[in-house]
This record gives C-alpha cells, sequence and structure tokens, in this order.
C-alpha cells in the first residue's frame, strides 16, 4: 500500500474515534483507496501517514491472535480479515474502540474487565491430578467431549463481548466468552471444579441474565455459538436447584 495520494487518486472517507477514559470524538481522513484493502491497513496508513500519534492494538494481521478487534460502523470486527469494500458501501468508514471495555486511547481499550469475568465464572482450568498421576484418558467421541470442543477455539477477542447488550445494560454481566469457557470447562473429564463453576455461574450476572438475543453467535468470527454454551449451564444449574429442592422435601 503506497504511503501518499497522489492527484485523482480514490480517496476513502474514515472517521476514526480518538480521546481517552474520560471521552474524545471521531476525526475525518482521506485515505487512498487500494486494492485489497483491510480495515487494519486503514488505521495503520493513518497512523504512519496523518497522525503517528494515534493509538490501536494488533499483532498476527491474520486473524489468529484477535487483538485487533474494533468497532466498524457499529460492528465489533477483527479489522486485519475485514475488506474495506465490504464495510464502506455508503462511502463512510467509521472506526472505533470496543463497546462494552473501558477505552484507554483512541482505539484500544483495557481488556482487564474482560478477562477479570473468566476469573469470576471460574472459567479456569481445575486440575483432577497432579504432574504425578497418569494423565486422564479422554474419549474424543464422547458427548461431554464433543460439546466441550464447540468452544474451544476461542481467542479471547472480544468481539461477543462488545456485540452483546446484555454486558452493555448489565455491568454484572459476566458475558459469552466467560460463560462459553465455563461451559468447556465442565464439560471437561480432566476438570475437576463441576461444582465451583455451577456456583459462579448461577449467581450474579451468571448465566441466567442471558436474554437469548444471540447478537455473541452471529459475531463470532470463529463462527462458535456462546449463547448455546449458555444455554447448556442454564440448565446445569437448574438441574442442581431442581435436585436440592428434592433432596430437602
Amino acid at each position: 500500500m503506497r504511503d501518499t495520494i497522489d492527484e485523482g487518486d480514490a480517496t476513502l472517507d474514515v472517521r476514526i474515534w480518538r480521546g481517552g477514559p474520560t471521552g474524545g470524538g471521531y476525526e475525518a481522513h482521506a485515505v487512498p483507496a487500494r486494492a485489497n484493502q483491510t480495515v487494519l491497513d486503514v488505521v495503520a496508513w493513518v497512523q504512519q501517514n496523518a497522525d503517528s500519534t494515534l493509538t490501536y492494538r494488533y499483532a498476527c494481521r491474520v486473524g489468529m491472535c484477535g487483538s485487533c478487534a474494533m468497532m466498524v460502523n457499529g460492528v465489533p470486527r477483527w479489522t486485519c480479515r475485514t475488506h474495506i469494500d465490504k464495510v464502506s458501501g455508503n462511502g463512510v468508514v467509521e472506526i472505533g474502540p470496543l463497546r462494552n471495555l473501558p477505552v484507554l486511547k483512541d482505539l484500544a481499550t483495557d481488556m482487564d474487565p474482560f478477562f477479570d469475568k473468566w476469573v469470576a465464572a471460574e472459567a479456569v482450568h481445575h486440575p483432577s491430578r497432579s504432574r504425578d498421576d497418569d494423565v486422564v484418558p479422554i474419549d474424543p467421541a464422547s458427548a461431554a467431549r464433543v460439546e466441550a470442543n464447540t468452544g474451544i477455539e476461542c481467542i479471547n477477542c472480544s468481539i461477543c463481548y462488545a456485540a452483546c447488550d446484555t454486558v452493555a445494560g448489565n455491568a454484572d454481566y459476566l458475558g459469552p466468552a466467560a460463560l462459553q469457557r465455563a461451559w468447556t470447562l465442565w464439560n471437561d473429564a480432566k476438570d475437576a471444579g463441576g461444582d465451583a463453576i455451577l456456583d459462579a455461574v448461577s449467581g450474579t450476572g451468571g448465566c441466567h441474565n442471558c436474554h437469548s438475543q444471540g447478537s455473541c453467535a452471529v459475531h463470532c468470527p470463529n463462527d462458535l455459538n456462546p449463547m448455546q454454551a449458555i444455554a447448556g449451564l442454564k440448565r446445569e444449574t437448574m438441574k442442581r436447584a431442581l435436585k436440592g429442592r428434592n433432596a430437602q422435601r
């Protein structure tokens, strides 16, 4: 991608959010339109040629790390995998920081609240054996393993978190990614935290706060379905609650 705008070049009308934790606004830039141009290419062009103080986050550029996620015309996307010609139909491309996360500066958000909720959901491995024990044999065709495998391609990009309207309206809600990871571990024969997981996801901000709107599944770049995982957690927490009630009678 050339780093200059020549006379007669086609340009893109790009609006990029600038600011910090206390506020900001969108700044307009004319960016040269190039073949096979991604949104990340556009952001990089602005930073390298128009304003070197523009702050954003990226790493792999090939859709493996998820760190380049931003809001593009109001939709959370991996900017390295989103081609401009797919989002600039009206001639304007608006690029902003991910929704539902605190802004550090410009397009970079603070990911701590996202990962804090993974911990709150007990979405961390609970070892069932020590390093001195034999490895637990796993049947890859078992129903639990098949269910666990449906969510293991999550790369923590927080696209689903930014897309979730429940997160937007409820700061305590654990969010789709954390709950999906909790469901993966609950189905994992190597994880010994089943009760701890159900305790965590059935409490304040847990799985029963989900309204099943499905934005998480619609926007996941890896085609995962956190809503399905959340439905599984709802079933298991209710089963446990009913067993406890029946045991008391």
